[in-house]
């Protein structure tokens, strides 16, 4: 499908014309809600066990419809990578992550460890990282402060670093990291840069055409928007850096997951979810595009706003990454005669008044649904500081700065006119 536009792509992968004559010629790929395959004789079953052909055995090793789902996943995150490319999908977007990073902590003698990682990360993350494996596993977590220079990142890695790790844009205040920058400086200490991209999609942003060696999404966000079920993706070029692991990991990481880590823990996720994410990322770019034109129109409302004290979203000249996002996030289409600038759907903003005000804000919606998620068809608000992330505030790790007082906004598809009224609304007796 190289020759072939990103909507394309979305709307076509994993399903050809003969995959379909196969299925009774349903256009739509089939959901088998089944745990285990039938085989016609020993000789097959042989054949599919040790590995000589590509069967998918029984669910928790794969399934149709999990693997339809990895081959869409690939094409839109590989999409004009020139490299190979290839996905393993999860029950969750934290299992995603943690596929994608304990492999890379395998102990080797006495010799010391550390993990590299922006210190703007989701607090469930940063929970794995800190705990999990800082406190459980006795590794060194070495934390970026946000909005960090790559100078500040280069001091923290070196030949013991297992991985350099960053979640862009940044979950509340969307910062953004120079991709190609930190990917040098990781490879040149022969480690892996893992990204975490589930804001963006691919629909905005391939971390993998910038240098990144794996990508992690929570699929179960705008990918999925609906909010019908959780998903997560890791999403791998062929040949990845890594100087702590052999070529059965770093060749192929996707499919080194789903051989082993995948297949011998149970992180599987269900075909269902499978099936109803798959269907709902078709349309990915044309919904990240009304969401971030949506979003964006919002942000500069808030910010010429009296009652409002501060609005993060890297669409705004304001943000400190704008400039970086100008060069990393878009949206490919050709309406608009190229490429465009799109900023994605979240954006955090600080009514005036401090928390009490927030919380005010925040209990007066009546459009914007009250709950921790993001990325919905709905528009959604939560206060990060005393949900999302309420460890990374209890630790005040490394520079994570979550202002207590920030209302995290996730830009839905409902009309723009309708969330601003509900926003003038909520603020106008902060």
């Amino acid at each position: 499908m190289a020759e072939l536009r990103f909507d394309t792509v979305a709307s076509a992968a994993g399903y050809t014309h003969a995959d379909a004559e196969a299925n009774q010629g349903s256009i739509v790929p089939p959901l088998y809600a089944t745990s285990a395959q039938h085989f016609p004789s020993a000789a097959a079953m042989e054949a599919a066990l040790s590995g000589q052909e590509d069967a998918w055995i029984y669910s928790r090793l794969g399934n149709p419809t999990i693997r339809s789902l990895e081959f869409v996943i690939a094409a839109l995150d590989g999409y004009r990578v020139d490299a190979e490319v290839s996905a393993a999908v999860a029950a969750s977007g934290m299992a995603a992550v943690t596929l994608a990073t304990s492999p890379f902590l395998c102990v080797r003698g006495d010799e010391p460890m550390n993990i590299v990682a922006s210190a703007a990360c989701y607090g469930a993350t940063f929970m794995v990282f800190s705990q999990r494996y800082g406190k459980e596993r006795g590794v060194e977590v070495r934390w970026v402060p946000e909005n960090a220079t790559v100078d500040e990142w280069a001091a923290r890695v070196d030949l013991h670093t297992r991985f350099v790790y960053a979640e862009i844009p940044a979950n509340p205040l969307l910062s953004l990291v120079d991709v190609p920058a930190l990917s040098a400086l990781a490879h040149e200490a022969g480690a892996p840069l893992i990204i975490d991209a589930t804001l963006a999609t691919p629909a905005l942003m391939r971390p993998l055409a910038m240098g990144a060696d794996i990508v992690v999404h929570a699929l179960g966000k705008a990918a999925g928007a609906s909010g019908v079920s959780l998903a997560g993706a890791v999403v791998a070029r062929h040949g990845i850096t890594s100087s702590a692991a052999d070529a059965s990991m770093t060749d192929d990481f996707a499919g080194y997951l789903r051989r082993g880590p995948i297949r011998d823990m149970g992180a599987l996720l269900s075909p269902f979810n499978a099936f109803t994410v798959m269907n709902e990322v078709r349309d990915l770019r044309r919904r990240m595009d009304a969401m971030s034109r949506s979003a964006l129109t919002i942000s500069e409302h808030l910010h010429s706003s009296h009652r409002v004290a501060e609005v993060f979203y890297p669409g705004l000249q304001s943000h400190p990454t704008h400039a970086l996002a100008q060069q990393m996030v878009l949206v490919d289409s050709e309406a608009d005669g190229g490429p465009v600038n799109r900023y994605g759907y979240l954006l955090g903003f600080r009514p005036v008044g401090g928390f009490d005000a927030a919380a005010r804000v925040f209990d007066r919606f009546e459009v914007i649904w009250r709950a921790n998620d993001l990325g919905r068809v709905k528009s959604i608000a939560t206060i990060p500081a005393i949900a999302t992330h309420r460890q990374v505030v209890a630790a005040a790790s490394g520079g994570a700065v979550v202002p207590p007082d920030l209302i995290r906004l996730s830009v839905g598809l409902e009309h723009v006119d309708d969330l601003l009224d509900d926003l003038t609304r909520a603020l106008g007796a902060a």
